[in-house]
Parts: structure tokens; sequence; C-alpha cells
């Protein structure tokens, strides 16, 4: 299950989060991900693996190799739990433009 914890926990990484990036320009194997970061072939897998696990990313056998894709539930969770602080901030906002007597009346 994908939690926005095991997402953030995933996303601390600098290395995954230019993973992700590059997962999420288009669906790529291993070795063009390896070939487009400063890291190795195995490096790049183990942070695939820690993505996957996170929900982040998918694969799919496409002959010898296995493509990886952005999975958009894990965004989703990420997105869930930012979207809280932004409710919570437009809230805030609407109650004290609601009590500033300053605030201009609405017009019929």
């Amino acid at each position: 299950m994908t939690t926005y914890g095991t997402v953030l926990d995933a996303l601390g990484d600098p290395t995954r989060r230019s993973v992700l990036e590059l997962v999420a320009e288009r669906p790529q194997p291993v070795g063009e991900l390896a070939a487009r970061l400063p890291v190795s072939r195995p490096a790049v897998s183990q942070h695939l693996r820690v993505l996957k696990d996170a929900g982040l990313v998918t694969d799919t056998a496409v002959g010898t190799q296995r493509v990886y894709r952005l999975d958009t539930r894990g965004v989703a969770a990420l997105r869930a739990y930012l979207d809280r602080f932004w409710d919570d901030s437009l809230a805030a906002y609407a109650r004290a433009v609601e009590q500033d007597p300053a605030a201009p009346e609405e017009r019929p």
C-alpha cells in the first residue's frame, strides 16, 4: 500500500528524485537511465527498487529488459498529502478575509 510517508522517504534521496524525473519524462529501461545519471547501473537498479516499493514506479518486461514508468498511484498519494496543506491554507485565508473589517462587502 502506498502512503505519503513511504513516498516522502523514497524522495529523500536526490538521486532517486533524478531517477523519478527521468522516468516521468517517458518509460525507460535501467540502461538508458544509468546512461543519463552519474551513478552505476546497479545503483540505478537499487534506486528503482526503492521507488517501486514506494509505489512511484512500475516495471514491465519488454524482451530482455524491464522498462520503468511512473506509477500515478504513488504520485496521487503525495499530491493528496500536499493538498491538505493547500486546503488548510486556503481555509485559513478565507476565514481571515471574512473577519477583516476592511474587506470590501459583497455587492448584490
